[in-house]
């Protein structure tokens, strides 16, 4: 029995989470995850657009939309981070994926994401910058799966200042925290999927703070970026975070 439920329409498992996203999907058996890049980031209504044509192009429902990575011009406040989230679910409530009203706590979301503040180079409003999908495996395809993007900050419903990890420390041991948190819940979300670091082929860092001397301590020496790590020169989507991270073991991965 699978201990996450399970998107039969997308042919994928999912962490529940919040209402604007899952913590990460995985492919159900007979099927796998494939991710696109789009050379030249997207508006997100043209971005969804894109994303619609290509998978009727390859002969897939829009209830295969697994996950997204999301680019936008800057922080956002609590509200801001609120209103904006809002907005996005509508798509995927058209596309039969979410259920419930916008920003109810009953709400389902299957979807992954991944949303970044570009230090440099921002866009002039939120873009998609990739996206990834079902589809029925090859033969003796491996398991695979897409973590969303995790942040330094607790669970719950106070604000966000109130939860984050070492709030507003960015000092070599505030760093060194807020990485081990992130590190530990990305750890949980893939035992939850049913993976490990071994399956990982993509592990990505999102910050503009200096982490060199956490990767090997803190990363490499627990098996997390055995492929490498991938920094993303950008913040987190809040104001007062400070490190988010992601994870994929995608099939394969192509540029559109």
């Amino acid at each position: 029995m699978n201990p996450v439920p399970v998107f039969e329409a997308g042919g994928y498992r999912y962490i529940k989470a919040v209402f604007q996203y899952s913590g990460g999907v995985a492919a159900q058996p007979g099927f796998e995850m494939e991710r696109a890049r789009f050379l030249k980031p997207l508006p997100l209504l043209e971005a969804f657009a894109a994303v619609e044509a290509h998978l009727q192009s390859i002969g897939r429902p829009t209830t295969a939309f697994a996950a997204c990575e999301l680019r936008s011009p800057g922080q956002f406040t609590d509200q801001g981070f609120i209103d904006f989230n809002k907005a996005y679910v509508g798509t995927l409530k058209r596309w039969g994926i979410y259920q419930g009203e916008e920003g109810a706590k009953d709400a389902v979301n299957p979807v992954a994401r991944t949303n970044v503040c570009p230090m440099y180079g921002e866009p002039k409003e939120p873009v998609m910058y990739a996206f990834s999908y079902s589809v029925p495996a090859k033969a003796g395809a491996r398991p695979t799966f897409v973590l969303s993007g995790g942040g330094d900050v607790r669970g719950g419903s106070a604000s966000y200042a109130e939860r984050i990890v070492r709030y507003n420390d960015t000092s070599t041991e505030g760093m060194r925290e807020k990485v081990e948190f992130v590190v530990a819940e990305m750890e949980k979300r893939l035992e939850l999927l049913g993976f490990s670091w071994q399956d990982a082929v993509t592990t990505e860092a999102y910050t503009v703070q200096d982490i060199g001397h956490l990767v090997g301590e803190v990363l490499a020496s627990r098996g997390a970026c055995a492929g490498g790590l991938v920094w993303v020169y950008a913040r987190p989507p809040v104001i007062g975070l400070e490190y988010e991270m992601d994870v994929r073991g995608a099939a394969r991965e192509l540029v559109l």
